[in-house]
């Protein structure tokens, strides 16, 4: 008996051990603003669970996290890297797409067509995190980890069989590189915030409009569209970024701790980016085997419209002809040779000026 409650003790001192990481010191409070509701999956799925919680109890309590997402704190989105920049908060997420009016090179992560599959997309994160690093460090403020929301896709309330039926059709874009793809299509881009647009498709301000498989659900398009065109145009890349001043003076235990909190932030964001892309899918389809995370359809599901090998050639010529050129002009042509250098052997598209 003796011996079953040394073993038991010595489990509990063990467990406790491997609960705090973190050296005894100064109580760290990380001020964080992430995510565009409280409600989605990166937020409740992740954000809470991996930075709420976990980070208060591996740390022994020394670090914690003070984590609003972004209408607690009154955040539209394109204002983060400014946040974050000032110091109001330590840590701030967004889109890079969102925040690339302030480092337009950041847009260059994310362009309409460049990356169809996930991996894809995750692979030219991976390089341009420490190119973006250089431009953001100029302005006080680090790329810490990037993620992914759902496959972008297109929601619309007229029927559609491929890319040519949105000639003539005016879409709700959510980015200038896809203004640029819907331009080269044919269509009438139209830049409508995201909490604007279940009004737009309703009232036929718009015909289409482009987000996430899941992020359309999860704001109600099913209710307002028809047809579900599911191929990916990009990914709404995000990243997760600190006060570089702020990050520099902590102790170097805690800047390792978060480091590591960090890294393992971005590996689940990037696996769920990929099981809420297609359980959006199966959600708004009326799947009730595959609606695991999002609201299934029963009433009245939208249509499915899968991307044909010829739109997905089109998407790439799209991108060659159109977007590329166009991000570059926005960017400068330094982005073309970074872009060159770092992206095309991924993506397989060279930027020609």
């Amino acid at each position: 008996m003796k011996r079953l409650a040394l073993t038991a003790s010595l489990l509990v001192a063990a467990v406790a051990a491997t609960a705090q990481t973190l050296p005894a010191g100064p109580k760290v409070t990380v001020s964080a603003v992430t995510q565009v509701a409280p409600t989605v999956p990166q937020y409740t799925k992740v954000d809470v669970p991996l930075l709420k919680d976990d980070v208060a109890k591996k740390s022994g309590g020394r670090v914690e996290f003070n984590l609003k997402s972004w209408p607690e704190m009154s955040v539209q989105g394109p204002e983060v890297i400014r946040l974050v920049r000032s110091g109001q908060v330590d840590l701030g997420a967004a889109p890079l797409t969102t925040v690339s009016g302030d480092v337009p090179f950041l847009d260059g992560i994310d362009l309409a067509g460049l990356a169809p599959e996930l991996d894809q997309a995750r692979r030219i994160a991976n390089a341009l995190v420490p190119i973006a690093n250089k431009e953001l460090e100029r302005i006080g403020v680090k790329l810490v980890a990037t993620y992914p929301f759902p496959a972008q896709v297109f929601f619309c309330k007229k029927p559609i069989s491929g890319l040519a039926d949105l000639k003539g059709l005016k879409v709700r874009t959510n980015g200038p590189s896809a203004s640029d793809l819907v331009s080269f299509l044919g269509g009438q881009p139209a830049a409508i915030a995201f909490g604007e647009v279940y009004t737009a498709l309703e009232r036929g301000t718009v015909d289409c409009a482009i987000t996430g498989t899941g992020s359309g659900n999860g704001v109600k398009w099913y209710e307002v569209t028809t047809h579900l065109y599911t191929l990916s145009t990009a990914w709404s890349t995000s990243g997760y970024f600190v006060n570089l001043a702020w990050w520099n003076k902590l102790d170097p235990a805690v800047r390792g701790f978060l480091e590591k909190t960090m890294s393992g932030v971005e590996e689940a964001q990037w696996k769920l980016g990929a099981e809420v892309t297609q359980d959006g899918i199966d959600c708004n389809i009326g799947n009730a085997a595959g609606c695991k995370i999002y609201t299934l359809v029963k009433s009245k599901p939208m249509i499915q419209v899968k991307a044909t090998d010829a739109d997905r050639a089109k998407l790439r010529e799209a991108l060659t002809a159109t977007v590329l050129p166009g991000w570059v002009k926005r960017c400068g042509a330094k982005c073309g040779d970074i872009y060159n250098q770092a992206i095309a052997p991924i993506s397989g598209v060279k930027y020609t000026p």
